[in-house]
């Protein structure tokens, strides 16, 4: 099936025909974490939007090169230029060394991306990892007359740059912008213009993460080991960079100037954004008190949360909302997505116990023979999940018939509702029932314990022991079971 991609460009600001420049192979490049505290709810939407990305792209056949990093230093308090570094100063605080930090965080960010059920990436590296390769970008830079050198540091000259190009093409800003917005800041220290960015930063006396270079000993800047790692794995030019819409400015609009001044070209095709989480309306934050961690929506143990919420909730409560919308988390919006995805796991696991007729009805043949196609035309519009899950709620809604004995469906049809539902909900979105396997055998030997009960009653009826049948029928009723007797049998559910 020959399907056409359209994505957001956030440089051009219109949806684009996703045309790869190699395919089949697509090379993918995603900021991922800075490796100093526990993965929270901002890191959770960027994982999850980019793995969907990832996951549609190969099942349209693309042989996908998948790059997410790991930030372990570099990425400075206050900002990108100043102050401690985030791992070392949580280092000195704990009195540890900084890659045990890095590796803890690193750790738990791995581990919650699991529960999420979010792929690993085709290659992870870290900052650390590659700093001759930003050193060597570095050298191009100042080589090409973009950058300079002061008191051991090196910063990318903005002003000499945008005579020849123009910066702010992904955010909008214009220089003239950028430095009145610097100008609230007391003089411009080291740097010439307030605007200048660090390629490179001389280390202080205190500073522990530091490596040797022909400037100072020191730390490459937060924008380069993105620029420099994409270019190592994915080459001078890739197809898709994304991340959160936080990072269009600064960090993606240095890294382009950075690809531009060291190669002449840009090196990225499509740039891909998705928006923020909020809470209640308000910016996610330590300060605000109404910071979440993964972990503690996964337990429960949070002044903000009224119950634990499963992984599977989290995703699904993600990819409810288009990824370049804002998504405000609240209890109830929550609540609502664990019914919605209790809603479709039950009518995928419904689906087994349909017995099909020899033709469908009108209806049924019409929802079930155009999903497929509805839910593709979905993806294919920028990633359009809201209108995916839509659809495969209207085929819940045609399973629930089903299984009322309301509509009728023929065994190709019902194949093909089979092979839609769980290709879109756990292939594409990236669902799974996170019940367990212990949970999953309980259910079942519970669904037997059942049958077996209703067996019992059907004896009864046989035997015209109505009292009897009566009172089985009454004790399910009231323990919350329906069951109902049809003129094929008798079907039961759960009422929650």
């Amino acid at each position: 099936m020959d399907q056409t991609l359209l994505i957001y460009n956030t440089l051009t600001r219109q949806k684009e025909r996703f045309e790869p420049l190699h395919a089949p192979n697509v090379g993918m490049y995603v900021c991922g974490p800075t490796v100093y505290g526990d993965p929270h709810l901002g890191h959770a939407r960027p994982a999850i939007t980019f793995d969907l990305l990832f996951r549609y792209l190969k099942h349209l056949g693309y042989k996908v090169r998948y790059v997410r990093n790991i930030t372990d230093v570099g990425h400075l308090e206050h900002d990108a230029d100043e102050g401690e570094d985030k791992i070392a100063k949580k280092a000195r605080l704990e009195q540890l060394e900084p890659m045990e930090i890095a590796q803890y965080y690193t750790n738990r960010y791995h581990q919650a991306m699991e529960a999420l059920n979010v792929l690993p990436p085709s290659i992870e590296p870290h900052a650390t990892g590659h700093i001759i390769e930003q050193e060597q970008l570095v050298k191009e830079i100042i080589d090409n007359g973009f950058a300079y050198e002061s008191n051991g540091s090196i910063y990318f000259d903005i002003e000499a740059y945008n005579k020849k190009h123009k910066y702010g093409i992904l955010s909008g800003r214009t220089l003239e912008n950028i430095k009145d917005a610097s100008r609230e800041l007391d003089g411009v220290g080291e740097k010439h213009n307030q605007a200048d960015f660090a390629l490179w930063k001389k280390a202080s006396p205190e500073h522990i993460m530091r490596w040797p270079s022909p400037w100072s000993d020191g730390f490459p800047g937060w924008h380069c080991e993105c620029t420099a790692m994409g270019r190592k794995y994915l080459g001078k030019q890739f197809d898709i960079h994304g991340g959160g819409m936080d990072l269009v400015f600064p960090h993606h609009e240095c890294e382009i100037a950075q690809a531009v001044a060291s190669q002449g070209e840009p090196m990225v095709k499509y740039w891909m954004h998705n928006n923020m989480i909020t809470i209640n309306g308000q910016k996610m934050g330590k300060s605000l008190g109404n910071f979440i961690t993964l972990e503690q929506f996964f337990t429960g143990n949070h002044n903000s949360l009224e119950k634990a919420y499963s992984p599977m909730t989290i995703r699904f409560f993600i990819l409810s909302a288009h990824y370049r919308g804002t998504v405000d988390f609240s209890n109830d919006a929550l609540l609502a997505s664990e019914k919605g995805l209790e809603k479709l796991m039950n009518a995928i696991n419904d689906l087994e116990r349909i017995t099909p007729s020899k033709a469908c009805d009108a209806e049924t043949d019409k929802i079930v023979k155009s999903l497929r196609q509805k839910c593709y035309d979905a993806m294919n519009d920028d990633l359009a999940t809201p209108q995916v899950i839509s659809h495969l709620f209207e085929a819940c809604s045609v399973v629930n018939k089903l299984i009322d004995h309301k509509a009728t469906i023929c065994a190709d049809c019902l194949q093909e509702l089979k092979d839609t539902m769980h290709l879109f909900t756990f292939d594409i979105l990236g669902l799974r029932n996170d019940k367990g396997a212990n949970n999953d055998a309980r259910e079942e030997a519970f669904g037997k314990v059942v049958d077996m009960v209703l067996d019992l009653r059907s004896q009864a009826k046989a035997n015209k022991d109505w009292a009897t049948s009566d009172k089985i029928r009454d004790e399910l009723a009231a323990a919350g079971f329906e069951v109902k007797d049809t003129k094929d049998g008798v079907t039961w559910k759960l009422n929650k």
